[in-house]
């Protein structure tokens, strides 16, 4: 058996030690990766969620303006608010010469904002209101 001189150990105790920082370094970087990964799913997740809720809050408010429209045929509005338990929109009625009244609806759920605007028809003979287009502007 041979003895290790000082010299020798303190090589070996070199070497270990820059092989666990090294290691350690590693698991670092992958940890932290994984927790930056873990994060950005979970506010996708949120996100989706509020923009969800901020797309129904909108609907409701086209929705609340449809049935304005119905009950007054000259129904027209600057913005009001429509307020639901998910949050609330802020409409606005125009109305064109040409029987056509537009709808636009605009909410903001949690940071999320959603805007839809539609057209709907008002025939003056029969009073009855006709969706024409229905699309999300944002």
């Amino acid at each position: 058996m041979s003895k290790k001189t000082t010299s020798e150990k303190r090589e070996a105790g070199q070497a270990f030690l820059s092989t666990v920082l090294i290691i350690g370094g590693v698991m670092i970087v992958i940890a932290t990766a994984v927790a930056v990964i873990a994060a950005t799913f979970i506010d996708s997740g949120y996100g989706l969620q509020a923009s969800d809720k901020a797309e129904s809050v909108a609907t409701a408010g086209v929705n609340d303006a449809f049935l304005r429209l119905v009950r007054s045929d000259s129904f027209t509005s600057g913005g009001y608010v429509v307020t639901v338990p998910e949050g609330s929109a802020t409409v606005s009625v125009t109305n064109t010469s040409a029987g056509l009244d537009t709808v636009v609806s605009q909410a903001t759920v949690s940071g999320r904002t959603r805007k839809i605007s539609a057209v709907f028809s008002m025939s003056t003979s029969t009073g009855q209101v006709v969706s024409i287009s229905w699309q999300d502007v944002q």
